[in-house]
């Protein structure tokens, strides 16, 4: 077990000046406030403040760092205060503390709401002060070395959450050790077979390896000092399981058929020998093309440097060098806490100021102003920032970096909202392309405009970038509400005539708004709107503005209903839908055919016009495409069990008896299915979809495990956007 010592002693050793009567200070009251607290393990749960403690030390952070990895859960876990915090402790390591509180006193409609709400606090906290991200970085960390402990299903959840979210953080910081560790922790629960698997085979070849990294590393040596370098350090690692799995996954190989599972790194002593090195390495192995990547002349967006290439090594092996410098490899392993002086007045609050590398955090917060919706904003967050970039040109030379993917309307976009706007075509290197062409690394983009030319709906089926699809929809809601309005309006209306009443005397005279007070419309033009929008009925807004005795004496009668109308209420009303619709009675209910959701998933409702509710997946790509504005709160009905149509795609070996196995687990599970497709990729594999019927997530979730249970079976996921065929 770690003691405060530990820490004192490991700040002392890089910053000898620090106020180590803070820390002392800050480990007795947190000793105090968490007493009689235990975690999962049974440990006193003091042990997790002193390791988060002990990893902002390794990290070389300041000892307001530190006393925060003491002092970040006693706000949110007892009885202590943030205004006590500020007392006690200054409003410095105050308000790092608030930064890292989540927001537990706060009712959220959804776990995934509250993520997403927590993860927006963060963000803006980050953006006054970087070390916010840094305490949640070493917190998750030793949640994640001791997720063990944990029930099953939160320890997928969890596990999910890091990879998506806080291995990416960690990336984009910089911190190479804490982004691996994260990543290969996430995936022993994410995929514990496949982690398991794994582990076991590379275990198997340690010796091997060991004797590998030796020989290499010796003719390196050898070649460095025959060319006269005269510093200079070569080393050699495995790679770690998470990238040895996403290799094997994306390139559908087993595992035998992994030839660089080694990175040699070469550190000499400046970046003019960086390239001499990289020559001198090209002249015994023979390069393979298209795998060199200069990153000392194009830096990550992290600040990250060196020179990267693949040679065909000894015995015809694949390998992976890296050149760099020595401070390009403090950064590369430190990140944001090399750029930490202590000679300098400042802290690492003030790094992020001014610095290009940290620009992707200037552009988070201007998203979470951009974009309301919680859900939303994170899932545009994954795709934004934490893609693979690509590097492309203006006309004019400018490099302008986009996550993979993008398009040359994202590109568009990224140069001016109005250029994007008026977007009718792109030329690539010269060549018109097709608006929807993935950019690469290199291309020179000239975009042609045309005034009066307006965004496209079918834009957003391609955009890659948070910025375009923003802009996009905006602009398309602002058409939505405009003809909403006209609906709206056309529609009371009729209703008010009945009645012998004119709506614009009501809007003039804001009995509307009065009628309204305390909802959360705020305008007569809003109560329109959604009238127009189906989420509310005329006869209900008729009801609730005119006089009861005015109501109560229509002078006309309503509109008879077609057969049709009538069909569809009788249907609404007589069959259960298998959702509780918040607010809403007698609506015609559909599920998405673009997500399948099934019982246990997070959902929400669509308002589509003359077809009822349409029922996605939270997580659904498509949901985040259509107007907020017509998106409404829905629940599964516990009562009803209603089956719902799946594809499962599973790949795994092509041997005699797999489909009769991979049957039988989804027969003991008492899943029905009702077509398969299973087509054998020639090298060994198959892919195999199955078409079935799910009743809820939890029976979806039992067949994947027996599924993943399966010898052979090197993949199972639940395919999104497979059509019925």
């Amino acid at each position: 077990m770690l003691r405060l010592n530990d820490i004192l002693d490991k700040v002392t050793a890089y910053y000898p000046e620090a106020n180590l009567d803070v820390l002392r200070k800050a480990y007795i009251y947190s000793a105090k406030v968490h007493g009689g607290q235990v975690r999962k393990s049974g440990e006193p749960y003091l042990t997790h403040p002193l390791a988060v403690a002990f990893i902002l030390a390794e990290l070389e952070l300041d000892e307001a760092s530190v006393a925060t990895g003491l002092l970040h859960d006693t706000v949110e876990d007892t009885l202590a205060t943030t205004e006590e915090i500020e007392s006690l402790f200054g409003k410095d390591i105050a308000a790092l503390v608030d930064g890292v509180t989540k927001l537990a006193q706060i009712h959220f409609q959804n776990r995934e709401e509250k993520l997403a709400e927590n993860f927006r606090k963060m963000l803006i906290a980050m953006s006054q002060d970087i070390r916010v991200l840094l305490v949640k970085l070493a917190d998750r960390l030793h949640n994640m070395r001791t997720l063990e402990h944990m029930p099953s299903d939160k320890q997928k959840r969890i596990a999910r959450e890091t990879m998506d979210i806080y291995a990416p953080l960690a990336n984009r910081l910089g911190i190479s050790w804490v982004k691996v560790e994260l990543e290969d922790l996430s995936f022993r629960y994410i995929k514990p077979l496949d982690y398991g698997d794994l582990s076991d085979k590379l275990g198997k070849t340690q010796k091997e390896r060991e004797k590998f990294i030796e020989d290499v590393t010796a003719e390196i040596r050898s070649v460095l000092k025959r060319a006269g370098l005269p510093e200079f350090d070569v080393s050699g690692r495995p790679k770690h399981l998470w990238s040895v799995f996403k290799k094997m996954v994306s390139k559908s190989i087993p595992f035998e058929e992994v030839h660089d599972l080694i990175a040699f790194r070469i550190i000499v002593d400046n970046v003019g020998q960086c390239y001499e090195t990289l020559g001198h390495i090209h002249s015994i192995w023979r390069p393979i093309p298209g795998r060199f990547k200069d990153y000392v002349a194009m830096p990550k967006p992290n600040g990250y440097k060196s020179l990267h290439t693949t040679v065909i090594g000894p015995k015809a092996e694949r390998i992976e060098i890296q050149i760099r410098t020595d401070e390009m490899h403090h950064v590369a392993e430190s990140g944001i806490a090399a750029h930490w002086s202590y000679k300098e007045a400042g802290s690492v609050a003030t790094i992020v100021k001014g610095n290009d590398s940290f620009a992707w955090l200037r552009q988070l917060m201007n998203w979470q102003r951009e974009l309301v919706d919680p859900n939303e904003f994170i899932d545009s967050v994954k795709v934004d920032l934490f893609a693979d970039e690509v590097y492309v040109f203006t006309p004019g030379g400018d490099v302008l970096e986009l996550p993979r993917g993008a398009t040359a309307v994202d590109f568009a976009f990224a140069i001016h909202t109005q250029v994007g706007e008026t977007c009718i075509g792109a030329k690539v290197n010269g060549r018109l392309i097709p608006l929807k062409t993935e950019l690469r690394n290199g291309d020179t983009i000239e975009i042609l405009t045309r005034k009066g030319q307006k965004p496209n709906k079918d834009w957003l089926e391609f955009v890659k970038t948070t910025r375009a699809r923003t802009k996009i929809r905006a602009y398309l809601r602002m058409l939505e509400r405009e003809r909403s309005l006209q609906i709206g309006t056309e529609l009371l209306e009729k209703e008010f005539k009945r009645y012998g009443a004119s709506l614009s005397k009501f809007v003039k005279s804001k009995a509307i708004e009065k009628a309204y007070e305390g909802t959360k419309h705020g305008s007569a033009e809003d109560v329109i709107i959604h009238v127009g929008y189906g989420k509310m009925a005329a006869q209900a807004v008729a009801q609730k503005v005119l006089p009861d005795d005015v109501f109560r004496k229509p002078q006309e009668k309503p509109p008879t209903k077609s057969r049709l109308g009538q069909l569809i209420d009788r249907v609404a009303r007589r069959s259960s839908s298998g959702v509780i619709i918040d607010g809403i009675e007698d609506m015609l209910v559909h599920y998405a055919r673009c997500c399948y959701p099934v019982k246990g998933d997070a959902i929400i409702g669509f308002v589509t016009r003359g077809r009822g509710l349409t029922i996605h997946r939270r997580d659904c790509q498509k949901i985040h495409q259509l107007d907020p504005e017509r998106r409404i709160t829905v629940n599964w009905d516990n009562k009803v069990d209603l089956s719902r149509p799946m594809s499962i795609r599973v790949v795994s070996d092509d041997r005699e008896g797999m489909l009769s196995e991979l049957s039988n687990a989804f027969t003991k599970n008492k899943m029905n299915i009702s077509q398969a497709i299973c087509k054998s990729r020639g090298d060994g594999t198959a892919v195999n979809t199955f078409k079935c019927g799910v009743i809820s997530l939890d029976q979806l979730q039992k067949v994947v495990k027996a599924l993943e249970g399966v010898k052979g079976v090197r993949s199972v996921e639940r395919a999104k956007n497979v059509e019925p065929q």
